[in-house]
């Protein structure tokens, strides 16, 4: 959690950090292998935590957001020797900045509402199916075109009780400004997290990824529900 608060870009960084400004805090803090390998098995706790920080819920609770981006796993040059989390998925796409996962979310008014992290050869909507369990019976989730489809938005309905809309099923001009304006909240919450690294995360196994994800979302929840603040 303090890797937000020193702005450091590595969770090794980070550990430094703590290490040479605090020593007496933590006298008995073990190397940085061991420390890591503590923290990857409080995964199951950390998603408790998260369970448990409370939604704001407004008037327009029943309408949702959601998108999805990707999470590179090493930089472009060493695309063709790395062989990190091949096992677990990412892969190298013509247009795509490294090995990449792909992390999805619905979102409220800027709300985390859950979250699905997937290999980037899964489509969008695969990741929309997981979530939608998430989301409120007779509820609208605005979406990109990445989760278009008449088979797809017929059975969310009738399965889920939740209409995915895009902006191409929208014929009226003043409605499409209308869902451009209202998407820009997503994207707000995912510059959010790009500010807090996610977008770096250079893990080794597909734990220790969803770990720090994890605590990415942690920290973004925490700041949103002002529980906790930086300034």
């Amino acid at each position: 959690m303090m890797q937000s608060y020193f702005g450091t870009a590595t969770l090794k960084r980070t550990y430094l950090l703590v290490k040479a400004n605090d020593p007496k805090a933590f006298a008995g803090l073990p190397g940085y292998k061991q420390w890591l390998a503590r923290l990857h098995r409080l995964g199951h706790q950390i998603g408790i935590i998260l369970e448990s920080i409370p939604l704001t819920i407004t008037d327009a609770g029943e309408i949702f957001l959601i998108d999805s981006f990707p999470i590179p796993m090493c930089q472009p040059i060493r695309h063709g020797r790395v062989k990190l989390l091949r096992d677990g998925g990412a892969y190298a796409r013509e247009r795509d900045e490294g090995l990449v996962f792909r992390f999805q979310t619905p979102t409220r008014t800027g709300q985390i509402i859950g979250a699905v992290c997937l290999p980037t050869s899964y489509d969008d909507r695969a990741g929309a199916e997981m979530l939608a369990i998430l989301l409120e019976e007779g509820s609208l989730c605005l979406a990109d075109l990445g989760y278009r489809g008449d088979s797809f938005q017929t059975r969310m309905y009738e399965e889920e009780g939740v209409l995915f809309l895009t902006r191409a099923d929208i014929t009226s001009p003043s409605l499409k400004i209308t869902h451009s304006l209202i998407r820009e909240r997503v994207e707000g919450m995912f510059s959010s997290l790009w500010e807090r690294f996610a977008t770096r995360v250079y893990s080794r196994s597909w734990n220790g990824l969803w770990n720090t994800l994890k605590l990415k979302m942690l920290d973004y929840k925490l700041s949103f529900a002002q529980i906790i603040s930086y300034a």
